[in-house]
């Protein structure tokens, strides 16, 4: 029993290492690339980077995606700090979770972190993708981080959620039916 035990807290250990390890990458590649938005790029003025596809152009937003929301930096620092915290204690919680679902846990995570640290030392976000060949708002890699984060999370959980209705003790309640 209490081998068990130490099987289910390794493994939770192991399920949180991935997902703060991930975020920690997202954070620094976030943060980095604001970092050099802030140094090398003229407020507004868009700079091609892949011509015809993307440019670069610094604007700070105090709003969330979309620009909306606009001034309410304060209520998304609140919801970036709970959806992190959530997400730590719902891997910390799961048995059997596999590691791509704490990966996609950690790059949600990390791009929350990201537009969080900027929420919380400067009052807004700084937003430097601006995709030149339609009209969209301008995104950051936090951004980019928490769409593939949640997108990915969702298809993954779904799988999961799939693979655990068709799990052995399912099928052997079914077979003696």
């Amino acid at each position: 029993m209490a081998s068990a035990a130490g099987h289910v807290a390794h493994g939770a250990i192991r399920r949180e290492a991935i997902y703060g390890l991930v975020a920690l990458i997202c954070v620094i590649l976030d943060q980095t690339t604001k970092v050099l938005a802030r140094m090398y790029l003229a407020p507004g003025e868009a700079v091609p980077f892949i011509p015809g596809i993307l440019d670069l152009c610094f604007v700070t937003n105090t709003g969330a995606a979309f620009s909306m929301g606009l001034g309410l930096s304060w209520l998304f620092a609140i919801v970036a700090v709970a959806v992190v915290v959530a997400l730590a204690w719902a891997l910390w919680i799961t048995d059997g979770l596999p590691p791509f679902l704490c990966i996609f846990a950690g790059i949600l995570a990390g791009g929350g972190i990201g537009n969080l640290i900027d929420r919380l030392a400067q009052g807004s976000v700084v937003d430097f993708l601006s995709t030149a060949f339609m009209d969209f708002p301008i995104f950051n890699v936090a951004d980019i981080c928490v769409d593939v984060g949640v997108v990915c999370g969702f298809i993954g959980l779904l799988w999961w959620d799939r693979q655990q209705e068709g799990a052995p003790d399912d099928a052997g309640d079914e077979a003696g039916e």
